[in-house]
């Protein structure tokens, strides 16, 4: 099996015909026919039903195509590491950050990036954990920064920041406290995630074992909603310092200390160990640790550093 057979048979199923094909790939239909055949051979399985109107996948070959395309992918990023290894980093990496993330190292690590890797083009994709962590196991991104330091197969962590959460509320509230214990956290009205929030299990899990029943009036999935919420004064709510410091800034939102030790998520930087790093990514990844160090020390990231 040969890396051009794979592209033939990719570009065979994306056309849905041998002679839409073989005009797209420059190979004559009964020569790129007969690679198509060569290689249900070798699988001993047909790859494609064959009709009047073109050709269609089987099953075996709607499964193959995925694999032929991790397969193509990877060979992708290895004729790029070899070009970069003689240059300077350059091309795309891509990076998962979950929301709360986003919001504090978006624009440093872009500043960055530009500054010290200009040959490198940062794709920042925002989504929710469970999300970053899937799309980072099936190769669509690079590395990623995440909640948690439990081993997962597939997975490589390190755990950088101690993320603080605070209880914020609206400048309507009228006078708070600068601290309140986690029992305190009951007389308040919160707008919260769902439950199945990796936020949302974490305070509720925090909250358990000390018997705190929270006052929920409100769920809500959405964090810009949510903090619009608080601002307009339906409830307050939990989150991590660096997730309101915009608002706190302006002078919207305020900031209650916890007193808990379980009130905190750690951030990691996440990589995939299934494929090696690019040259890009490496120094992607060394400068994403930079960053967050440089944050934390500054207190512009107010989070604890506990990284390398």
């Amino acid at each position: 099996m040969e890396l051009r057979q794979l592209r033939l048979f990719v570009a065979v199923s994306e056309a849905g015909s041998l002679l839409k094909a073989s005009a797209q790939v420059h190979l004559a239909q009964p020569a790129l026919g007969q690679q198509i055949a060569a290689l249900e051979a070798e699988l001993a399985a047909p790859l494609f039903v064959r009709s009047s109107r073109g050709m269609a996948l089987t099953p075996a070959g709607s499964v193959f195509l995925e694999h032929a395309k991790v397969v193509l992918a990877d060979a992708e990023r290895a004729r790029l590491a070899v070009r970069e290894a003689l240059d300077a980093p350059r091309g795309e990496v891509a990076i998962g950050l979950p929301t709360t993330v986003a919001l504090v190292a978006t624009l440093p690590l872009l500043r960055a990036c530009r500054e010290r890797l200009p040959q490198v083009r940062l794709k920042l994709v925002e989504g929710y954990s469970g999300f970053v962590r899937e799309w980072l196991l099936s190769g669509r991104l690079d590395l990623a920064l995440l909640y948690g330091d439990a081993p997962e197969p597939g997975l490589a962590k390190q755990p950088l920041l101690d993320d603080r959460l605070v209880l914020v509320t609206g400048v309507a509230a009228g006078r708070v406290p600068r601290r309140i214990g986690l029992a305190s956290l009951a007389r308040w009205p919160l707008v919260l995630p769902g439950r199945e929030h990796g936020l949302r299990r974490l305070i509720d899990e925090a909250c358990a074992p000390a018997g705190v029943q929270l006052d929920v009036v409100a769920e809500i999935e959405s964090l810009g909603s949510v903090k619009r919420a608080v601002e307009e004064g339906i409830g307050s709510t939990i989150l991590a310092a660096g997730a309101v410091a915009e608002e706190v800034a302006a002078g919207r939102l305020r900031t209650i200390a916890i007193d808990s030790p379980a009130m905190r998520r750690r951030v990691v930087r996440v990589l995939g160990t299934a494929r090696p790093q690019t040259v890009a990514c490496a120094a992607v990844d060394a400068l994403v640790v930079d960053v967050l160090r440089d944050m934390a020390r500054s207190s512009a990231w107010p989070a604890t550093w506990i990284g390398p």
